[in-house]
């Protein structure tokens, strides 16, 4: 059975409004998910679903208004509390500037430990194993501002792991990439998740890192529209369609062409092809 890490139960959350006149409408409106201990899951939606509201309460930056955020147990519902959270729940931002502190790339990478009083020797450690996880090692005594912004976005995640947190929340983390910033930074990601074990929460809009999820969660005006694995997820296009996302192109493509659903990749989309190629003849 698998270890369930984060609970999120029937929370609602508000933000202010600074006119008295205006009701705000919920941010997020009674949702309940469960992320489990070595999970990968990827958290769609358009602008204002909600999706970044529910990230930062998984990380307890935010408390909720109504209903219950626990991780592993401990309830997000005072500051003492969260800080206990953010040692189990780390999270990268969209804009790694935002993150980024120190002068010195190795020197941002330490800076987390240092703040939780790990004893030097051992901070020395977690920085090197850690900006060799995201293939940033050699760049260790480069200025971060001299770095591309996928590279900035990997020291940001190296700065994390060195926090040795069980899960990682990405906040939209590749929305300021080019593609090849994009791609290196979804590898490492996969890396954590595969190789070390950490359970990734990741929000997106983009379909093709969804695809790569264990799971895939659809929020729409503060809600959960579909959760599933990827597969039975982008098999819903009309669903998809209908609160404004689009599905990955091979999905698409076979859709449309009446090759049936659960395509997700290139090859998926090749092998379908093929294979009514193949039929036809």
């Amino acid at each position: 059975m698998q270890e369930k890490l984060i609970e999120v139960k029937n929370v609602t959350f508000v933000y202010e409004s600074d006119d008295p006149d205006t009701v705000p409408k919920p941010a997020l409106d009674n949702i309940s998910l469960d992320i489990y201990k070595g999970e990968f899951v990827a958290v769609l939606g358009h602008n204002g679903c909600g999706k970044s509201t529910l990230a930062k309460l998984c990380n307890a930056i935010y408390e909720p208004g109504e209903g219950s955020v626990t991780v592993k147990g401990i309830p997000s519902d005072s500051e003492e509390n969260g800080d206990r959270i953010r040692r189990i729940v780390g999270m990268v931002f969209q804009n790694p500037d935002n993150q980024i502190v120190a002068t010195i790339v190795e020197d941002d990478v330490a800076f987390g430990p240092e703040n939780l009083g790990v004893e030097p020797k051992e901070i020395r450690r977690r920085v090197d194993d850690a900006l060799k996880t995201v293939n940033m090692y050699d760049m260790r005594e480069r200025e971060p501002h001299k770095l591309s912004g996928g590279q900035k976005q990997r020291v940001a995640i190296a700065g994390v792991i060195a926090m040795q947190t069980e899960c990682i929340i990405f906040d939209e983390p590749t929305a300021m990439l080019d593609p090849m910033g994009r791609k290196e930074v979804m590898q490492a990601i996969q890396r954590l998740n595969k190789e070390m074990g950490i359970t990734i929460v990741l929000i997106t809009h983009f379909m093709d890192e969804a695809v790569k999820a264990d799971r895939v969660v659809v929020m729409d005006k503060g809600r959960i529209v579909t959760r599933a694995k990827p597969e039975d997820v982008f098999s819903q296009v009309d669903l998809l369609r209908s609160h404004g996302l689009d599905v990955p192109q091979s999905t698409e493509l076979c859709h449309n062409l009446g090759l049936g659903e659960g395509v997700i990749s290139v090859q998926d989309c090749v092998d379908r092809v093929c294979a009514f190629l193949g039929g036809a003849k």
